[in-house]
């Protein structure tokens, strides 16, 4: 739908998505039409239950991104997946990962893929709470470099999820 045609009362406020997101519930994050014009399924990590992993599966694309901080990602040492990415947009993923946790088993299923989320959200986890590869794929702020342009300073719609910490400039 081109921007021209929202109408802002169609949207939630700053404000009540921030309660949304701090009581558990998920968002979806309207990327700019200019970008790559799609919606993000969001929800805070720290506490995403398997049914609602099981929920973001089923009616997104099955890719759960995990965004972490670069602080995180020297933490859990998770190198890039590329050295250099060849997406235009300069998405920065790590390795995937899964949970090195006793009930983790293939690491597809609901529980594994939340259990995974949970621990990437857990400030006393470390780089052997993590099994690589896996089958979520954390992310990073990174900056985008055109020729034209320079750093791109509008970050992606799931930048949103991204801890304030990770945010500031």
């Amino acid at each position: 739908m081109p921007s021209s045609t929202l109408d802002q009362s169609q949207f939630d406020s700053i404000p009540s998505c921030i309660e949304s997101f701090k009581n558990g519930e998920f968002l979806v994050v309207l990327d700019d039409p200019s970008r790559e014009n799609e919606a993000d399924l969001i929800i805070a990590a720290e506490s995403i239950t398997k049914e609602q992993m099981a929920f973001m599966v089923r009616h997104s694309s099955g890719l759960i991104c995990a965004p972490i901080s670069a602080a995180l990602t020297d933490k859990y040492a998770l190198p890039q997946m590329v050295a250099k990415t060849e997406d235009p947009r300069g998405t920065a993923y790590t390795v995937s990962v899964d949970a090195s946790h006793e009930s983790v088993t293939t690491g597809i299923s609901a529980h594994d893929r939340s259990l995974a989320c949970r621990t990437l959200a857990d400030p006393s986890a470390t780089a052997a709470s993590f099994r690589r590869p896996g089958h979520v794929l954390p992310c990073y702020r990174a900056p985008v470099v055109s020729a034209s342009a320079g750093a791109t300073p509008r970050p992606p719609p799931s930048s949103a999820a991204w801890p304030a910490r990770s945010r500031r400039a």
